[in-house]
């Protein structure tokens, strides 16, 4: 395992951390409490010291998790998590273990936040949170100063240490994300970005190496963002935390022609033709594995990402030890050359010679309904 510091602190996180969101819900399987604990006690020891989570998963199911199996090492991990949807009241009123998302109101007051940080901290058992995460916050949490407020007097009292972003759900949300590192400058920013899915991360990207013009710019009026291959550094001190690493299944192998998603499955909801569009562009990757390179497809994905020197860590999807063993050697394997990913670039830009796809995003994606 390989090391990075984040911007802005004194930390230094693992270059591929744990996402508990897979463990702590069952969209894609169940787990019992000892596999999860034992998974996240692996994890430990293969290196990974970020830990990232957030409240909502499995309504603070995860993070009860993270404080059994880690408690008694809590001074050689770091911990990410997220406050902002209001777990507690819905689950009073409705008496439900997982709501779908969009049924749980968010709330981003200083009240509920100071008491979503109190709870947090309970179920992780510590005196601290490493870096407080705003999930799926909008525009207008931007420049709430109540809310940042309160923030700051959190990070003076010790209870968080760095403050962050979650963005989502979904892909989107471009001027959320360009403004707030651009107006508040996060120690991280955590958002779903992969080699097949590079909008609008790229970005998001630019937005951290350039700054623009003025408060009313657009996104196109930054300049080009060269994925691993900037010739400068970043204008603005906010590192990346990136989920969605392997494009649900797509760039870890476990996709393929004959792959069936059982109903409970999101992925389920892909049609036939993106399944094939996808395959096709997995295809004219396979450049990058093989004996020659001593990488997996899987690996290559996070060592794309990892050229990044804006990225702080990676979170892949980790459901087994056998995942966990591939994704944690990763960093170790051979870094991917400045002419791989200038071919990664050409591909993309050229739609990997298919019929361009029509994506749908959300947040907000045009400036001027940000000035609404």
């Amino acid at each position: 395992m390989k090391y990075r510091s984040v911007a802005k602190t004194n930390i230094r996180v693992s270059e591929v951390g744990f996402g508990l969101w897979g463990i702590a819900t069952s969209q894609w399987r169940r787990f019992t409490e000892s596999e999860a604990t034992g998974l996240l006690q692996k994890a430990f020891g293969l290196g990974i010291t970020l830990f990232e989570t957030g409240d909502l998963f499995g309504n603070g199911i995860s993070e009860e998790l993270l404080g059994k199996a880690l408690r008694n090492r809590r001074d050689d991990i770091v911990i990410a998590t997220k406050v902002g949807y209001d777990i507690y009241d819905y689950a009073r009123r409705n008496q439900v273990f997982r709501p779908r998302l969009r049924e749980i109101p968010q709330i981003f007051s200083p009240e509920f936040i100071r008491y979503s940080v109190d709870q947090s901290l309970r179920r992780l058992q510590t005196d601290r949170i490493d870096f407080l995460e705003l999930h799926n916050p909008g525009w207008h949490q931007v420049n709430d100063e109540y809310l940042w407020e309160v923030l700051d007097n959190l990070q003076r009292e010790g209870k968080i240490l760095h403050v962050g972003a979650a963005l989502g759900p979904g892909f989107g949300w471009l001027y959320e994300g360009i403004d707030f590192i651009q107006r508040r400058e996060p120690a991280l920013l955590q958002l779903p970005y992969n080699l097949l899915e590079q909008y609008p991360g790229n970005r998001l990207f630019a937005a951290a190496y350039s700054k623009l013009p003025h408060s009313e710019a657009e996104a196109e009026d930054l300049p080009e963002f060269k994925h691993g291959r900037m010739n400068s550094d970043p204008a603005f001190r906010t590192s990346f935390l990136v989920r969605a690493t392997h494009s649900n299944g797509f760039l870890d192998g476990s996709v393929t022609a004959s792959t069936v998603f059982p109903a409970s499955d999101p992925r389920s909801r892909r049609s036939n033709p993106a399944l094939e569009q996808g395959l096709k562009k997995v295809e004219q990757l396979q450049f990058l594995t093989g004996r020659e390179t001593g990488r997996t497809l899987g690996q290559s994905a996070l060592l794309w990402l990892l050229a990044e020197p804006a990225v702080a860590s990676c979170l892949p999807t980790i459901h087994n030890e056998e995942q966990l063993l591939e994704y944690t050697t990763a960093p170790e394997r051979n870094a991917l050359t400045r002419q791989e990913l200038a071919h990664i670039q050409e591909l993309y830009v050229a739609h990997f010679g298919l019929k361009d796809e029509k994506q749908k995003y959300n947040g907000t994606m045009a400036r001027e309904l940000a000035r609404l």
